[in-house]
């Protein structure tokens, strides 16, 4: 007689019955509330976010968020925002955040005649007025010549291949001609763009935009602040209001019931944002790091540089930091920062450490100065137009100094065929760069208010910035790779293959891993 071993009893709480489910129609900080209940309630999220009002999530995240600094909470809340007619120099400060997600019109592929651009106060300096508008125009026209004429010696140069129509080839060519104008735009020139950030990411960017020298950049991080804790734009308020006008005319009774679903008001962020102030331990960090750089740097000249120069680890971390720090203050190469912090006295590397700490508040996160150790470091100088489009690799570290004329500016002269020359306006653009920065000496020298800054704006994206990007292998194989595609703008290919060539140099053995394409190989300027 054959038994067989009885089946375990299946315990009465088991339950493989996983519920997975999307959330819509709740208001960021509700959301974060419910989600956030989790760690110190059983009850589901369906239960959570019926029992949950705005009222009790604004008291919860006073208690939790502000009082006990559980910020992490803020990252739960996700708002969406749109920022219209703000200038590509408060563009690039507003996206510097490295949890950031958001798109911004394309300079590559956009006509920006129409955009506009910003004009600074110049309280009652008439003269520097008038020559911030003059050069901005200047260069306006300069781009609309100059995208006309290189998409007619581009023409010339590429013919039309007999399976490609018309207009995709005209399209294909105009967005190659942008490619080059783009150099002539100021950082004055108007853009929008749509972001989608966690709340805490939020009140950092707006603490950090209300701790900025600009007027412009000060007045953004009011207006986010504003739109965050306002009331949000409603894209069914129309209609809405006109099924609620529809109800009444048919109930009374039952319009009043629904009015309050329908005609309610959405705050997108009104607690998680609503303290977010001028952040002291960012400006006296800064100043006090530009008063030592200016003291230590004081009879040191720029050395030169390459465009992409991959800075082998040689320093302790010490030195590394301190170098970091100054270089964030200061306009030098990493190399040659760390090279003279490295033979500098222990005590004063500690003493340049010890500035980018000791304003830190309570629950300041360190500056992104102290994010060190990466193993591959790219201190990459490139036109600010190139940059921009770098700056969108937020899995690196990047240290990035300030707008300045100091590096001069490049001339898109690449394999691509970029056209200036073809085009006869070589000498054309090489005369409005001088002019813009001319431009730019004299406004920064006047009495205008905030001259400084205002100087920035009339800088044409073919301005040279510094910038020092940290990352591990993964991110330098993935930016060679994407970034050298012949899709690509011809200032960033140029960047990733130096990139590639720079790890072959010092890692050979690992450069068979990177998939780039060769930028000194001519490519098909038909395909995008």
């Amino acid at each position: 007689m054959s038994t067989s071993a009885s089946s375990p009893a299946i315990p009465a709480n088991a339950n493989n019955a996983t519920d997975v489910f999307a959330v819509h129609g709740a208001d960021p900080e509700v959301l974060a509330y419910a989600m956030a209940k989790y760690s110190r309630s059983s009850l589901s999220m369906r239960q959570s976010l019926k029992e949950i009002s705005s009222q009790r999530a604004e008291q919860f995240l006073n208690t939790f968020y502000f009082q006990y600094g559980h910020r992490s909470i803020a990252d739960l809340a996700h708002v969406a925002f749109a920022i219209e007619r703000l200038s590509l120099l408060a563009a690039i400060v507003l996206v510097d955040e490295q949890r950031w997600d958001g798109q911004e019109r394309s300079t590559r592929y956009q006509n920006f005649l129409k955009s506009g651009w910003y004009l600074p106060g110049f309280g009652e300096d008439v003269a520097a007025k008038q020559i911030y508008i003059q050069t901005v125009e200047e260069l306006f026209n300069s781009y609309a010549h100059t995208s006309a004429a290189v998409f007619e010696a581009l023409k010339l140069k590429v013919a039309c291949p007999p399976e490609m129509k018309q207009d995709g080839y005209e399209r294909t060519l105009k967005a190659r001609a942008f490619d080059v104008a783009r150099y002539l735009l100021p950082l004055a020139t108007n853009t929008s763009l749509g972001q989608i950030v966690n709340a805490r990411t939020l009140e950092t960017q707006v603490s950090r935009l209300l701790s900025h020298p600009a007027a412009e950049i000060r007045d953004l991080g009011e207006k986010l602040k504003q739109a965050a804790t306002g009331p949000a734009w409603n894209l069914h308020a129309e209609d809405q209001a006109a099924l609620q006008a529809r109800i009444a005319a048919l109930s009374p009774e039952l319009a009043a019931e629904s009015e309050a679903l329908l005609t309610r008001e959405v705050h997108a962020s009104p607690t998680l944002v609503k303290y977010a102030q001028p952040n002291p331990y960012e400006l006296q960090t800064k100043a006090d790091l530009a008063h030592a750089a200016a003291e230590l740097l004081a009879a040191v000249p720029i050395a030169p540089a390459p465009v992409v120069d991959l800075v082998e680890r040689t320093e302790s971390m010490e030195v590394e930091l301190a170098a970091t720090l100054l270089y964030s203050a200061s306009h030098y190469p990493y190399r040659q920062l760390r090279d003279l912090v490295a033979a500098l006295p222990e005590a004063r590397v500690s003493e340049v450490i010890e500035i980018g700490l000791r304003h830190r508040g309570r629950h300041d996160e360190a500056l992104r100065a102290f994010h060190a150790g990466a193993a591959l470091r790219f201190d990459i100088l490139m036109d600010i137009g190139g940059f921009r489009d770098m700056h969108r690799h937020r899995r690196c570290t990047q240290i990035i100094q300030d707008f300045t004329a100091l590096h001069g500016y490049e001339t898109p002269e690449s394999g691509d065929a970029a056209g200036l020359a073809e085009a006869g306006i070589l000498s054309q653009y090489h005369a409005q760069m001088e002019a813009a920065f001319t431009a730019s000496r004299a406004i920064a020298a006047s009495g205008a208010p905030e001259a400084a800054q205002s100087s920035l704006y009339v800088l044409p994206l073919a301005t040279r910035i510094r910038s020092l990007f940290k990352m591990d292998f993964a991110e330098a194989q993935y930016i060679s790779e994407l970034r050298s595609g012949p899709a690509g703008h011809f200032s960033y290919r140029k960047v990733a293959w130096e990139m590639y060539r720079a790890v072959e140099r010092q890692h050979p053995a690992l450069a068979r891993y990177f998939r780039v394409t060769d930028f000194t190989e001519p490519i098909d300027l038909l395909k995008r």
